[in-house]
């Protein structure tokens, strides 16, 4: 494997996730992608460099704090904007990139022609009543990847969607260590929040092992802490 690395602007963390993969070839690109110009300029960068693209994984993302009692109407509009074009937007023009690429290549093996892994939220299952955009955003991300299922798989180009909990990440620190915190804890049969490694593995599977028959599929990984019929 070859791995392509999207960062926004902390060019550090990209550098020593570069520096972790085993192997050569890897590479990091930067963009914005709240910026609609940036999704399709992002891609041709990146297959510029590495070639044909076998797996996407869409996991960029945004959280903004708007409670909607609490919030002026400008502030509103730039939330929903912003989180909107980031969550759901650029994940949507990326994977229309990817699937027209993939769909054009000869299948090789049961991995298909390619995979798409979109990482979405318990969020858009339970809510998020001080950040309703990204709540709509995942719920939205879902419903692109089982549309996008539906229409590609007859082309052997298989998606898949992972929707955690709370995960020990840089987004999650303010929260899980603020006056929140304990309440947040407290969701969790587990005793603690996702840890990344958790959610990284079920991404490694859906983009490798999972088989075909899943496409379409959106698996919680949330430790338990939201449950769903």
């Amino acid at each position: 494997m070859r791995v392509a690395v999207h960062y926004r602007n902390n060019r550090e963390a990209a550098a020593a996730t570069l520096a972790s993969l085993p192997g050569t070839g890897h590479a990091s690109f930067d963009a914005d992608l709240s910026d609609p110009r940036e999704a399709s300029l992002l891609w041709g960068r990146v297959t510029d460099s590495v070639g044909a693209i076998d797996i996407l994984i869409n996991n960029a993302g945004l959280y903004i704090f708007h409670p909607p009692l609490k919030t002026a109407y400008g502030e509103w509009q730039s939330a929903w904007q912003q989180t909107i074009a980031t969550n759901l937007l650029a994940p949507a023009d990326l994977s229309l990139l990817a699937a027209q690429s993939m769909a054009a290549r000869a299948q090789t093996s049961e991995f298909g022609r390619g995979r798409i892994v979109n990482i979405s939220s318990r969020g858009a299952f339970r809510g998020e009543p001080d950040a309703p955009a990204y709540a709509a955003s995942k719920a939205g991300l879902n419903a692109l990847s089982q549309s996008l299922a539906k229409a590609l798989a007859p082309q052997a180009v298989y998606l898949y969607c992972v929707a955690p909990g709370w995960v020990e990440t840089d987004m999650a620190t303010s929260h899980l260590e603020g006056p929140d915190g304990q309440a947040i804890l407290a969701q969790h049969p587990l005793g603690r929040v996702s840890r990344s490694d958790e959610i990284a593995n079920a991404a490694v599977y859906c983009a490798l092992d999972a088989p075909a028959a899943m496409t379409g599929c959106v698996i919680d990984v949330n430790g338990a802490s939201y449950l769903r019929t």
